[in-house]
């Protein structure tokens, strides 16, 4: 039951870039406040990596698991991006003209490597929540507010992006949608392949996951939010990290 309680939070945190893109394709929203969400959002997940993962990754395996798998995860992400923007995906969360997207005709295969870009900056945050769920039965909501808040503006920026670089609403939503599910999928292997684990592995894991989206803030959605609204990006993502710090210590507090 709790392995499927995994995969239903992880679609839900998933369900954010379709509702991103739907916005997105549908609706004309200022690159302001695109960029003002996504710092935000960048607020919201510093906190959560920091409070939440980091934290209960040291409270289970101590400081060399967690450093391990922390650096560990910076490099994977790293790698993965490194490469991903050598095929066209460097600017797979941009929306607006500055540094847009590439089309297929500017850039042939950049359409499925922003595809499995996308798919590579989610699958850290979904693993998450299902991890969170071993040894406790109950949903990290921090995880699963931060996840979700971050995901609206991805999807939004991305699939605006798309759409300007000439991509079908077709190809766009296909992507997004599988990306929801696959999202569901991780958070019930993260709990499913590591429940019965050691506490250092379970410990490793988790900061494996929390290198990778700091990582992750810092190549694509810090820069994103920056360029748009540098003005006030810092006080926003101050907020967003505020935010997500009251949300963890009322949970402490309910425990």
């Amino acid at each position: 039951m709790n392995m499927l309680m995994a995969g239903f939070w992880g679609l839900v945190a998933g369900s954010a870039l379709v509702l991103g893109a739907l916005i997105g394709l549908h609706f004309r929203v200022s690159q302001r406040a695109v960029a003002a969400v996504m710092a935000f959002g960048g607020g919201v997940l510093i906190s959560a990596l920091s409070f939440d993962l980091m934290d209960e990754a040291y409270a289970r395996g101590g400081f060399d698991s967690t450093a391990i798998g922390f650096v560990v995860g910076g490099v994977i992400f790293t790698g993965a991006n490194w490469w991903l923007a050598n095929h066209g995906a460097r600017h797979r969360k941009r929306s607006g003209h500055l540094q847009p997207q590439p089309s297929e005709a500017e850039h042939e295969g950049s359409g499925m490597a922003i595809a499995v870009g996308a798919l590579v900056d989610g699958i850290p945050e979904s693993i998450v929540i299902g991890l969170s769920m071993i040894h406790g039965g109950a949903v990290s909501s921090v995880a699963v507010v931060a996840i979700f808040l971050s995901n609206v503006p991805e999807g939004l920026s991305s699939a605006a992006g798309m759409k300007k670089a000439g991509r079908s609403s077709l190809y766009i939503y296909s992507v997004w949608i599988g990306i929801a599910v696959i999202s569901g999928l991780a958070s019930l292997a993260g709990y499913g392949l590591f429940a019965n684990v050691s506490p250092d592995i379970i410990a490793a894991i988790t900061a494996t996951a929390a290198g990778a989206i700091l990582a992750m803030l810092v190549d694509t959605m810090i820069p994103e939010a920056f360029a748009q609204s540098h003005n006030f990006a810092g006080l926003i993502t101050v907020a967003g990290f505020l935010s997500a710090f009251l949300l963890t210590k009322m949970s402490e507090a309910a425990r």
